[in-house]
């Protein structure tokens, strides 16, 4: 979330202080118990003309630059003001449910110190129809959802009018780029029938990017918009550094093995990988070797989801292993469209004959989701295309803060050699990395080859390769299920369950080992001689060490006398 809670000095406006917006003094308060010295530079452009000059808005502007407070604030003080008789009057649409929560929260702190009774429905919570239906029967001035959600909602309950979007008077449209990335674009044109006129509505599309899906938004919801753009990129080319290492299909393993286990990388790591198989793959086999880790797939329920990525951001985990299967096919259709029209035909039977997953369709994890101080990225399976790079490196390096990204690279050459650790994407590996540093090199951006010592890290493969062979597919699959069912037991326990127990967080951990089929605990214990010298710990050189103690009495001796030792039978043996 582009919330200011993360927002860099790089974005203060020290020029303008919160008094100076004229914001109603409830609102004051709420903002200062929330730590916002000084407004950012999009929130000073943006309040002042939303506010006075009854402007719709269109910001660009990246993470951590207080977007979400930009639209927040000025929302919240118009429903402040505003005496006129009870319905929603304010639509936020998001792309995730991750993000539909964090903006519910937010805006839950901005109302904390407000006498007046303001309703925050967020639908993508997970309500029976029911709960939902006696919630928006009390009229909730404001509604957070996704677009699919929400036209859901409005085509169910179409007949029973129990829903009404004639009283809104804002319509909030945030990471614009992200839901039309996830296919939204006929929901909008949808929801377009439901609401009042645009004249008659304030608009705010906040988006990373502006491009024609934005313009054609534009045309559509604003009139006369006021159009923001904080260009940062040049502040976020030093911060962030970038690498690519080609490697072996099994070597992606052995690698992750050395840097997460003699912890190369300092900070908190997300591993991105291709589908949720390889996710728990990879962490039944890191477990071995006592790396704890986490799995964030759109299989886990939504409760889950939220859970895991709120301890992540407290520092509970450092390793989280995700799967973003969502913006992977979404854009790799795209990916394949732009392909020379040979391979059109080609594609377009291939498509038909796969199945979708009957996964969450509104989960992602490369974007949307408020990860925070991230240090590393790194793409264990390469993106299957540029566009897929950007969002999941952009999970790094974020409000001025500095990051690495790390991506891992089969040459078409070692593509099919190990079959288990293959991956089908593979193929594409090098093509894709030509797109992402031509269009890394077009942004400002450098990334550079690395490449690793093999001969320190060769000592480490024999580990390896024992631990990959208790990773069976068998295993993978057991895992998974184990690790669903768990998860679906706990997140009932989450609605109440930290109310009552806040410090109890044993039952609930979420990189609990799973247990391949073999458990070889011996793994888990680092060996001195497998360390590169200058990592190991000084220990005293003794020098050689006889099998047999010189000084030790001999057992055959008896008083004042010496026996002799009987010759060794297998030395003094002559032909």
């Amino acid at each position: 979330m582009s919330s200011t809670t993360s927002a860099s000095s790089t974005y203060i406006d020290e020029d303008t202080t919160w008094d100076s917006l004229n914001l109603d003094p409830r609102l004051l308060q709420a903002i200062d118990k929330l730590g916002f010295e000084n407004p950012t530079l999009i929130q000073s452009s943006a309040i002042p003309l939303a506010l006075d000059e009854k402007r719709d808005i269109i910001a660009k502007a990246s993470t951590g630059s207080g977007k979400t407070a930009a639209y927040s604030i000025p929302i919240i003080q118009n429903l402040l003001t505003d005496n006129s008789e009870k319905g929603i009057k304010s639509l936020i649409l998001v792309p995730t449910r991750e993000l539909s929560n964090q903006v519910y929260q937010f805006m839950e702190n901005l109302i904390k110190y407000s006498n007046k009774q303001i309703g925050i429905l967020n639908l993508s919570s997970s309500y029976s129809d029911q709960v939902l239906q006696s919630l928006l029967s009390n009229k909730p001035e404001i509604i957070i959802s996704t677009p699919n959600k929400l036209i859901q909602i409005l085509e169910m309950n179409d007949k029973s009018n129990k829903i009404d979007l004639s009283t809104v008077k804002n319509l909030t449209i945030d990471e614009v780029d992200l839901i039309l990335n996830f296919g939204y674009l006929e929901d909008l044109n949808k929801l377009e029938n439901y609401l009042p006129v645009k004249k008659n509505l304030q608009t705010f599309l906040m988006s990373a990017t502006i491009n024609d899906d934005l313009n054609e938004l534009k045309t559509k919801f604003c009139t006369k918009p006021a159009i923001l753009k904080l260009d940062d990129e040049t502040n976020n080319n030093d911060k962030l550094v970038q690498f690519y290492a080609k490697t072996t299909e099994f070597d992606k393993f052995l690698l992750s093995y050395v840097i997460f286990k003699l912890n190369l990388i300092k900070g908190k790591t997300i591993v991105f990988v291709n589908n949720i198989d390889r996710g728990y793959r990879l962490k039944l086999f890191l477990e071995q070797f006592g790396i704890r880790c986490c799995i964030l797939n759109s299989e886990l329920p939504i409760n889950s989801r939220l859970h895991i990525v709120q301890e992540f951001n407290k520092n509970v985990y450092n390793l989280l292993i995700a799967t973003d299967e969502k913006s992977l096919e979404k854009e790799q259709e795209e990916d394949e469209e732009e392909d020379s029209k040979k391979d059109t035909s080609n594609n377009k039977k291939d498509t038909k004959k796969s199945k979708k997953p009957k996964n969450d369709k509104e989960f992602g994890v490369s974007r949307g989701v408020d990860f925070r101080n991230v240090a590393c990225v790194l793409n264990f399976d390469l993106p299957t295309t540029s566009k897929a790079y950007i969002h999941r490196i952009g999970r790094t390096a974020r409000a001025g803060k500095s990051g690495m990204a790390l991506s891992f690279v089969i040459p078409t050459t070692e593509v099919g050699k190990h079959k288990i650790a293959s991956l089908p994407s593979a193929k594409k590996d090098e093509k894709i990395l030509a797109k992402i540093v031509k269009q890394q090199e077009k942004n400002g951006f450098e990334i550079r080859p690395y490449q690793f010592d093999m001969k320190q890290v060769e000592g480490f493969r024999y580990r390896a390769v024992d631990a990959f062979r208790s990773v069976t597919q068998t295993a993978v699959r057991e895992a998974r299920v184990k690790e669903l069912k768990n998860e679906l037991i706990n997140s009932d326990k989450l609605k109440r369950y930290f109310q009552e127990n806040p410090q109890d967080l044993a039952s609930l951990r979420h990189d609990k080992e799973l247990h391949p089929t073999r458990i070889q605990a011996h793994l888990k214990r680092l060996p001195q001689y497998l360390l590169p010298e200058n990592a190991r710990t000084d220990v005293k050189n003794l020098g050689f060490i006889p099998f047999h103690n010189k000084n030790k009495v001999n057992k055959h001796r008896k008083k004042g006398k010496t026996t002799k030792r009987k010759n060794d039978p297998l030395k003094s043996f002559k032909k």
